[in-house]
């Protein structure tokens, strides 16, 4: 088997760890306040860009694995009709980079540089308290399918599962810790990546 397939299968995995770990760090800029001083809101920034790059990295070794795959877990979804990936494909990824770019423009400097003066978003952040998540995540997915590869819908599935709730809880904690109990009333009153459903004025 070629190098090249093993060296991409372990970029892929050692970039998506890596960009895990330092973007759950950037997470938590109040929470490591505490301990390490208001030199944490920049470093949060460093972490995020650095996190970043290794995301780029981690969705390009996905887009190699068309070209590089493991030869015993290749598994097509699609023999003949390969264009079907591509549909599944626009379905999820239209809709989600619409999300994010989105989430994107409500949080404004936010996205990349955490800061203390920052402010609960407005926009899209009025109906869900993490779209930017919500619109992300399928879209690894959706390139799974593009690519024709089971083993990438799988991969990129446990992905999702693993890295979300570790994710969330992280910043949802520290957005406690750093808008008090503000941010307790918009969780209660938001969902966290669909909207909650009103109650009626009338019902009991």
């Amino acid at each position: 088997m070629s190098i090249c397939v093993w060296l991409n299968f372990t970029f892929l995995v050692l970039s998506m760890i890596i960009f895990t770990a330092l973007y759950s760090i950037s997470l938590m800029p109040a929470t490591r306040s505490k301990k390490r001083g208001e030199r944490v809101w920049k470093e949060s920034k460093i972490y995020r860009i650095i996190a970043s790059i290794f995301e780029i990295i981690f969705t390009t070794c996905l887009i190699f694995w068309y070209w590089l795959p493991i030869p015993t877990v290749a598994w097509k979804i699609f023999v003949t009709r390969w264009w079907i990936g591509l549909i599944i494909f626009s379905v999820i990824f239209i809709p989600g980079l619409i999300i994010v770019l989105k989430g994107v423009k409500d949080a404004g400097s936010e996205t990349l540089s955490p800061s203390e003066e920052t402010k609960i978003y407005g926009g899209i952040y009025k109906k869900i308290r993490h779209p930017q998540t919500l619109g992300e995540m399928p879209m690894f997915v959706a390139l799974a399918f593009a690519l024709n590869s089971w083993f990438l819908v799988i991969f990129t599935s446990i992905f999702i599962i693993l890295y979300t709730p570790l994710t969330l809880y992280l910043e949802e904690k520290d957005l406690v810790i750093r808008f008090g109990e503000d941010y307790c009333q918009y969780k209660k009153e938001l969902g966290v990546l669909l909207p909650k459903l009103r109650k009626r004025k009338n019902d009991n």
